[in-house]
């Protein structure tokens, strides 16, 4: 095997972690580097001209828009509510749940919640942290749970979208897709509310709360793998969010603690009890969630209307049309809701301007961050290819040559590495869907070279899916935005370190099951 193309392939990854990791650049610097770095590379060396190089990148940005508008929405949301004072409200709320039972209250937030709130389309690296801080969290752990959590402990969570990608790629109803990868998340949602704790108070905090993590990661993983099986994927995590609060309240009351103790609100949470009530401070979700099940309600027209019908491809790589669906993006019912409830809360002009200003400071730097990942992305899913955008030489291609350079290092083992490789696709692009859209085709046609079945490449794609999605716990542009939406943007550098090692430590469970699902199937 040639070392240099595969150092040269991967080089530009490895600046970037270098950069976060080592040096602490601030995530949109470190991704602006890894751009110059990944295009000079497939310019000089992968033989792209200068013209490709530069319309990927464009594509790149435009394949963007859903994660940084949603970002971009969610922060504009929660900014405006805590102007509000609804986040008060709900804050005021979550003090008097489970009293003396930090590690019943950290699953119920930011397991439950989380998943609830990142199903609807909402992003919890923008809503939960500054609450995690107005309920007395340090900022670190109010920056680190929300980012593990985003995976939403069902990976397909957000509207379906990483399913439906997957299922796109490889040809496949959705419902058959989600079962591929639900059969992961009983043992993935676990570890992932443990890993919740581990951040928050070390071993001694994974000890205390070891039952309550262990029944919040098994319930929302059963309802993931009911839910493939009754054909109902799309909204797997507003079932699995509402599962896992409604199972922790049933702990908690069958351990005969209080469930609720008001004596622990402030005259500050009793105003904001007086000012709103709970219905009026939660209103956004309560109809960003009507919004969403019809939406994707089976049986209803609108998911084939706005995902399908109304899909306004946008063409900027020739043949390989962008599809916009402003209609079905989360972003846009992020926006419409917020707007919608904003008679609601209640909220004087003075309110939203100043809101909306707050908003568009805190979220300019993690949508380049965003932004820039992506194309990073793009240029090098495009490398090697002409101005006709034809690949005749695969091995020009970066991604063929990390891909390949895998499958010959590791051979059989190839199925435990694919959950590595989908965990750099989502930390390349600061995205699941984007890492399922890189590495797909590849892990099917290596599965196919090591002698894997059908069934055991479409395992190892949807190991890959998971790791994108365990992506969220170390991507910049997560860790950045949720150091954003609490003014702590130079803590996001900070936080990738404690991040890597979880990440790390829950892909590694993933490539384990991996090996075991691909040995049975084959």
């Amino acid at each position: 095997m040639d070392f240099l193309p595969v150092f040269l392939a991967f080089f530009p990854v490895i600046a970037i972690f270098f950069l976060l990791l080592v040096y602490r650049v601030a995530a949109d610097t470190a991704g602006f580097i890894g751009w110059v770095l990944a295009a000079l590379v497939a310019w000089l060396y992968f033989q792209t001209p200068v013209e490709v190089v530069l319309t990927a990148s464009l594509a790149g940005i435009v394949a963007s828009l859903p994660i940084a508008l949603v970002m971009a929405a969610s922060i504009m949301q929660i900014t405006l509510m805590q102007e509000t004072g609804a986040v008060a409200r709900v804050v005021a709320l979550m003090k008097t749940i489970a009293p003396g039972q930090q590690t019943v209250q950290i699953m119920i937030i930011n397991v439950g919640f989380g998943i609830l709130l990142t199903s609807l389309g909402a992003v919890t690296v923008s809503i939960l942290p500054p609450i995690m801080l107005a309920l007395g969290y340090s900022t670190m752990t109010a920056i680190l749970l929300p980012a593990i959590g985003y995976d939403a402990l069902c990976t397909y969570a957000l509207l379906g979208i990483p399913a439906v990608v997957y299922a796109q790629f490889v040809g496949r109803p959705v419902n058959e897709i989600g079962g591929y990868f639900a059969m992961y998340m009983p043992v993935i949602s676990t570890c992932i509310a443990l890993g919740m704790l581990q951040v928050t108070g070390g071993t001694a905090m994974v000890k205390k709360g070891f039952v309550p993590a262990v029944i919040a990661g098994v319930t929302a993983g059963v309802i993931a793998i009911l839910m493939a099986k009754v054909g109902l994927v799309t909204i797997t995590g507003i079932a699995a969010g509402l599962g896992v609060i409604a199972v922790l309240v049933l702990y908690v009351k069958l351990k005969g603690m209080p469930l609720q103790d008001r004596s622990l609100l402030n005259e500050k949470d009793l105003a904001a009890e007086e000012r709103l009530s709970l219905p009026r401070a939660a209103s956004p979700w309560i109809l960003l969630t009507v919004f969403s099940l019809i939406l994707n309600a089976p049986g209803l027209p609108f998911f084939n209307l706005t995902f399908k019908e109304w899909a306004m491809p946008l063409e900027i790589i020739p043949g390989n049309p962008e599809k916009v669906r402003l209609l079905w993006q989360a972003y846009f019912w992020v926006v419409v809701c917020t707007f919608l409830a904003l008679p609601i809360m209640r909220a004087t002009r003075e309110q939203v301007v100043r809101g909306l200003k707050t908003s568009g400071k805190r979220a300019f730097r993690p949508i380049l961050s965003a932004s820039v990942f992506f194309a990073i992305a793009y240029i090098m899913q495009h490398s090697g290819k002409g101005i006709d955008w034809k690949l005749v030489v695969p091995t020009n291609n970066m991604i063929y040559v990390m891909a390949d350079a895998s499958a010959a290092t590791f051979g059989k083992f190839y199925a435990a590495m694919a959950p590595f490789l989908g965990l750099l696709g989502g930390f390349i692009s600061g995205s699941e869907t984007s890492s399922i859209a890189m590495l797909t085709k590849l892990h099917l046609s290596t599965a196919e070279r090591i002698g894997a079945s059908v069934t055991g490449g479409m395992i190892i794609a949807a190991a890959s899916g998971i790791g994108g999605g365990l992506a969220s716990v170390i991507s910049p542009a997560k860790l950045q935005n949720a150091a954003s939406s609490i003014d702590k943007i130079r803590e996001a550098s900070v936080a990738i370190r404690p991040a890597f090692v979880i990440s790390m430590l829950i892909t590694t469970v993933v490539s384990v099951m991996t090996m075991i699902f691909v040995f049975y199937a084959i």
